[in-house]
């Protein structure tokens, strides 16, 4: 199979497309601006768009509708991007616009939620393209994962779907999605230290009553990888607080209390786990909210995940800035205050064995001891 693209999306000359869920369409926007929204509901969390023929609302409609495809796409600040890019044989996109035509190239398809564009006239179903039901070539994890060239020998193995796969996967450490026995894998690389640090704290997470990703030790192109099992799937989606926060702003809500109001438990206890392992990258890229494909509605806080950078706030008992939360706090307040609302919730030991260094171990056991008098208070 050729890597072939849809390259007339990489042109001005598109006259619309259509914004599906699954199969259903949920709006269409054409090159002037225009749209026509069909079930408003069923609109990405992260995507505003108004029906209108005035020059205001046809520009922010462009701007909106390329803001959301671009963010379908790898940042160029994502190690190996230069490569992946080269890969597909895109431009290094440096406008918004330039990174959504590169996605809508491949129908903006994502492992974390069922959206993709639809051109007209086109008789694709979301089945025939779905990436939870087509294979993703383990060739393009050599790009992701350790930055190698595409060869003319692995470049034939290589299909839309195994390039979308990948590049649709946010964040900075090289990392690619893998397909093992009918299931997605994902594989994150970095430094040793970084590695280490994400086993760490999954075994640490284990210990406490909360819903999370866990990670193993794994080998790719013998390097030493982090590997999880995919946690979205056609049922479920997942959104980022990034997104639920544009969600709020265009609807006038209160992000906090909207979080609160879903799911205050597993808030507290991101802020419980982030404080005990020293995470310094809690951004709100990396935490959200599950959501059911059926009916597009929020429901709970999807598993806590990234641990890749613990560690790295065990300079002092304070921690850093608690990044969850937008008033100026301390990681150690924000888990004190978490402990007084739902508990410690600690379910079994966590073990010293564990532990490579000696002075993490020891500030480890210095927040767990706060946090325990916290809750005998």
């Amino acid at each position: 199979m050729s890597l072939v693209f849809n390259h007339s999306a990489l042109t001005s000359g598109w006259k619309r497309y259509y914004i599906m869920h699954k199969n259903r369409r949920v709006a269409s926007i054409r090159e002037d601006g225009t749209c026509t929204v069909y079930y408003k509901s069923f609109l990405p969390f992260n995507l505003w768009i108004e029906e209108g023929r005035d020059m205001n609302t046809r520009l922010n409609n462009l701007n909106n509708f390329y803001y959301w495809c671009a963010s379908r796409v790898l940042t160029l600040d994502r190690k190996y991007a230069k490569e992946i890019l080269n890969a597909i044989g895109a431009k290094q996109a440096t406008t918004d616009r330039d990174r959504a035509l590169i996605a809508i190239s491949y129908r903006a398809l994502s492992l974390t939620d069922v959206y993709w564009i639809a051109v007209p006239n086109e008789k694709k179903t979301f089945e025939e393209i779905s990436l939870y039901s087509h294979s993703l070539s383990n060739s393009f994890a050599d790009v992701s994962l350790c930055g190698k060239q595409i060869t003319a020998q692995n470049e034939e193995l290589l299909s839309n779907q195994d390039a979308a796969g990948d590049i649709a996967t946010n964040g900075v450490a090289p990392k690619a999605w893998i397909r093992d026995n009918n299931k997605f894998y994902l594989m994150k690389d970095g430094d040793e230290r970084d590695v280490d640090a994400e086993l760490l704290a999954s075994k640490i997470v284990d210990c406490f009553n909360v819903s999370h990703v866990s990670y193993t030790q794994d080998k790719f192109d013998n390097r030493k990888v982090s590997k999880s099992e995919i946690i979205t799937n056609e049922d479920k989606s997942i959104i980022s607080m990034e997104y639920i926060d544009i969600y709020c702003a265009n609807y006038d809500m209160d992000t906090e209390q909207f979080v609160l109001k879903k799911d205050a438990y597993s808030f507290y206890m991101m802020n419980i786990i982030d404080y005990l392992i020293g995470n310094s990258d809690r951004h709100w890229g990396n935490w959200g909210f599950l959501v059911d494909n059926k009916t597009n509605k929020v429901l709970t806080l999807h598993p806590l995940m990234d641990f890749n950078k613990a560690f790295t706030n065990y300079r002092t008992l304070d921690g850093g800035k608690c990044q969850t939360i937008r008033k100026s706090i301390t990681q150690k307040d924000a888990a004190i205050q978490a402990v007084k609302k739902i508990g410690l919730n600690q379910i079994s030991e966590v073990k010293k064995e564990w532990f490579q260094s000696d002075n993490d171990y020891c500030m480890f056991e210095k927040r767990l001891e706060i946090l325990k008098n916290a809750e005998r208070e």
